[in-house]
């Protein structure tokens, strides 16, 4: 019987040469980077049931956040409010402790892998370039750090999180990164990218 033949990991957007471009000008107003790959996974889970949730706390280490669009981090782990029953979590090795802990309670674990691409987005000027494609209201107070929120992206699904540096992380689908990147690229052409 023949092997599985594994391939190594291709970051979606190897083919930009991203670390080729990182050298713009010092008074660059908006910064893009490609972060590196995290493990993720969407949890599934009815969020009133305590079982589940004192279960996903044991094993974790930390509560799910129940309040829509909030996020909870612990120990090299955070998770994304995404919807009343799902949860986005991001870290390494949170599969396996995970899967554990949730034995015997009524949930879902649906992994990623690598298909989603996170792009950090700073600067300046970073909230006028992301106004130009998305639809959000970037100046609520709801959306701050230590929230998210999902949205579109020129065209394309993202989840929007904050950080407190006033910059963002722009989660997209792999197969949208091209898209996402160019497209926050373009746009960010008149505040001098870099």
């Amino acid at each position: 019987m023949n092997q599985p033949r594994h391939e190594p990991r291709h970051e979606p957007l190897a083919h930009l040469a991203l670390a080729a471009q990182e050298n713009g000008p010092e008074d660059a107003a908006v910064m893009l980077h490609a972060l590196p790959y995290q493990p993720s996974l969407i949890l599934r889970g009815e969020s009133d049931d305590v079982a589940f949730l004192e279960a996903f706390r044991g094993g974790i280490g930390f509560d799910l956040p129940l309040a829509p669009n909030h996020i909870r981090e612990g120990d090299g782990v955070t998770a994304y409010w995404l919807g009343p029953d799902e949860w986005l979590l991001l870290g390494q090795a949170v599969s396996a402790s995970l899967t554990q802990a949730l034995a015997g309670t009524r949930h879902a674990i649906v992994e990623n892998g690598d298909g989603q691409q996170i792009i950090a987005l700073s600067g300046r000027r970073c909230r006028d370039l992301l106004a130009k494609l998305c639809p959000l209201d970037l100046e609520s107070p709801e959306l701050v750090s230590g929230r998210c929120a999902r949205s579109i992206l020129a065209g394309c699904n993202m989840l929007l999180v904050p950080r407190t540096d006033g910059g963002y992380h722009i989660h997209v689908a792999r197969s949208f990164a091209d898209h996402a990147w160019r497209s926050l690229a373009d746009a960010a052409r008149e505040y001098l990218l870099k």
